[in-house]
C-alpha cells in the first residue's frame, strides 16, 4: 500500500495475491486492487418506499410566508400538496412548498434537511420534538408506552422500576418512566436469563416497558430505524442506549384538521 501496490493497477510485485471476492445477494465482486474493490460498494438504497416520517428540528413563523416547520425526512417522500399529519399533537394540515436551501423542491427524498410551509397552524401548535407523517399511510400516533431493549452503559446505583430519566430521541427529548422490567436478556445473544428483575446495573441488557410523561411520537426500530433508537441521559451522561421493540399508540380520532386539509381531500 505505501508503495501504491495494487492501488490502482495490479502490481507485479505483489504476484503472490489471489485477489478478493464477494458474494451477494446483487451479484458477486471480485478483483485485485483498491480502485476495483470501491468501485464494488453498492450504494445504500434509501428508504423511499416507507411512509413518511419527518421528525421536526424546529419551527419558524416566517412573516408573509407562515409558519414553517423544518426538519430532516428520514422515511418516504415529502411533496407539496400532501395532506400530513403531526403527532403527538394530531394537526393534520396540507403542505404548500418544500424549500432546501431557499430552493423550492418538487419532492425531499431521506436525507434531506428542508422547511416546509403548512397552511392554517400557529407556531404554538407544533414544536420540535414533534413528527410529521402522510395522512393517509401509516400517520404517526402519539404513543401511549412502548417496549424497548435497553443495555445500560454507566450507572452509579441501580435502576428500578420507577426511575424516569430523559430519553433523547430523534429530535424529542422528554421524560419517560422506567413501568417494569420485564426481563433480564444476555447482550450477546439476546437470550433471556430472568423474568421480571428486580433492578438492572451497568453492563446488563432488559426488555422495558417504558411510559412517556409528555405527549410523545417515536416508532418501533423495525418499521424506521432513525425513530426507533433512543439514548438515556441522566446526571449529564449518557447513562444507557435502547431500540424500540414495540408501541402501544394512543387511539387519536379527534383530531384538529385545517381548512386547507379539509379543501384538499374533497379533491
Amino acid at each position: 500500500g505505501w508503495h501504491g501496490d495494487n492501488m490502482i493497477d495490479e502490481s507485479p510485485n505483489m504476484t503472490w495475491y489471489k485477489g478478493w471476492e464477494v458474494e451477494r445477494k446483487e451479484g458477486n465482486a471480485s478483483g485485485k486492487t483498491l480502485r476495483e474493490a470501491i468501485d464494488s460498494i453498492l450504494p445504500p438504497k434509501r428508504p423511499t418506499e416507507k411512509p413518511l416520517r419527518l421528525p421536526l428540528q424546529d419551527v419558524y413563523k416566517i412573516g408573509g410566508v407562515g409558519c414553517v416547520p423544518v426538519g430532516r425526512v428520514e422515511t418516504g417522500i415529502l411533496k407539496p400538496g400532501t395532506i400530513i399529519t403531526f403527532a403527538p399533537a394530531n394537526i393534520t394540515t396540507e403542505v404548500k412548498s418544500v424549500e432546501m436551501h431557499h430552493e423550492s423542491l418538487v419532492e425531499a427524498v431521506p436525507g434531506d434537511n428542508v422547511g416546509f410551509n403548512v397552511k392554517n397552524v400557529s407556531v404554538k401548535d407544533i414544536r420540535r420534538g414533534y413528527v410529521c407523517g402522510e395522512n393517509t399511510k401509516d400517520p404517526p400516533k402519539e404513543t401511549k408506552s412502548f417496549l424497548a431493549q435497553v443495555i445500560v452503559l454507566n450507572h452509579p446505583g441501580e435502576i428500578h422500576s420507577g426511575y424516569s430519566p430523559v430519553l433523547d430521541c430523534h429530535t424529542c427529548h422528554i421524560a419517560c418512566k422506567f413501568a417494569e422490567l420485564t426481563e433480564k436478556i444476555d447482550r450477546r445473544s439476546g437470550k433471556k436469563m430472568e423474568d421480571n428483575p428486580k433492578f438492572v446495573k451497568t453492563g446488563d441488557a432488559a426488555i422495558i416497558n417504558l411510559i412517556p410523561s409528555k405527549p410523545m411520537c417515536v416508532e418501533a426500530f423495525a418499521d424506521y430505524p432513525p425513530l426507533g433508537r433512543f439514548a438515556v441521559r441522566d446526571m449529564r451522561q449518557t447513562v444507557a442506549v435502547g431500540i424500540i421493540k414495540s408501541v402501544t399508540k394512543a387511539d387519536q380520532s379527534g383530531g384538529k384538521v385545517t381548512k386547507s386539509a379539509q379543501k384538499a381531500k374533497k379533491k
